[in-house]
């Protein structure tokens, strides 16, 4: 799952391996015609590598508990952001003019990439980021309700036909293992409360300084708790020495997220958010064919259905806001 920037509409990562940001300060989507075909570029190319650290988890978590693997993608996607800050000259700009709100949004997507990978121990990714992204349809409820945004009849008939599209894929998965078919519902209410902040703060920092924050609220607080669980001898909350490519491999996992949220935010930059957000789609078709390749996982008719039904609504609710920007 991705991370898209700050824009009238939003979903991810899928899974939230990634680290959504709102574009930096002062950038606004370029005219250029070469900028539009850049930026859908830039962000075809980030939705189909970002699964790779979804199913980079979900290998790992024959090895290791969940919690210390997302502990390694936060920790080393804030290491990968200060060797990148200082490599570039840039260090001063990871300060945050709002550490408080930064450090809250750093907390809502490190509890969504853990309950995310979580999940895909246990399932399949595609189906969990199909399921997953019924958050642009969560986060058009919470701005109604929290921001005061609009929500006209034709917005509440997508998100009923995507919320269908959810039930269809988690009819099997619930049947196979549980309640942890829900996993994905809940990173997708998490991801939306971060996102809601996203919109409400935007344009207050750039991304360094948001990546910076995330990676630093993830890395104390799944630390904290794996070092409790590690005291309490809790087995699935313990710290679990990792081989050498097991380590390579969760610090690639925080390298993908650095790398694949800039690419996001450098295309959101050049295009159109009602152009680009439609793209997101494609993790699925990274995630399936990962999937298949590695896991032998591929989804049944049903399930295909259904995330017939939640893109269908998705990119519903991006047409919408494209044609009410335009229109204002």
């Amino acid at each position: 799952m991705s991370d898209l920037p700050n824009t009238p509409i939003t979903t991810p990562q899928a899974t939230p391996p990634a680290t959504p940001v709102p574009p930096l300060p002062g950038s606004a989507p370029g005219n250029d015609g070469n900028d539009g075909v850049a930026a859908v570029g830039l962000m075809a190319a980030a939705m189909l590598i970002l699964p790779m650290m979804d199913i980079a988890a979900k290998y790992l978590s024959s090895y290791m508990p969940p919690l210390q693997v997302t502990f390694g993608r936060f920790f080393f996607q804030l290491v990968v952001c200060v060797i990148f800050a200082a490599v570039t000259g840039q260090f001063a700009l990871i300060k945050s003019k709002r550490p408080g709100i930064n450090f809250l949004r750093g907390t809502l997507l490190a509890m969504a990439s853990l309950i995310f990978f979580t999940a895909v121990k246990f399932m399949p990714v595609t189906t969990a980021m199909a399921i997953f992204f019924v958050e642009p349809m969560i986060l058009t409820i919470l701005a109604a309700v929290v921001l005061k945004e609009k929500f006209g009849i034709r917005r509440l008939g997508a998100i009923l036909i995507g919320l269908v599209g959810a039930m269809m894929i988690l009819r099997p998965s619930f049947a196979e293992v549980g309640l942890v078919a829900l996993l994905p519902l809940a990173t997708a209410s998490c991801f939306a409360c971060y996102l809601l902040l996203n919109r409400k703060y935007a344009g207050t920092d750039n991304l360094l300084a948001i990546q910076f924050s995330a990676g630093l609220a993830g890395t104390l607080i799944l630390g904290t708790l794996l070092l409790i669980g590690s005291v309490s001898g809790a087995e699935d909350f313990s710290f679990v020495v990792p081989s050498l490519p097991h380590l390579g491999l969760v610090a690639a996992i925080g390298a993908i997220s650095f790398v694949g949220h800039g690419l996001v935010v450098t295309a959101f930059q050049k295009g159109e958010a009602g152009v680009l957000a439609p793209l997101q789609y494609l993790e699925i078709v990274s995630a399936t064919i990962l999937g298949y390749l590695i896991f032998s996982d591929f989804p049944d008719a049903m399930t295909w259905a259904g995330i017939a039904l939640i893109i269908a609504g998705g990119v519903y609710i991006a047409h919408r806001e494209r044609k009410l920007q335009h229109r204002g």
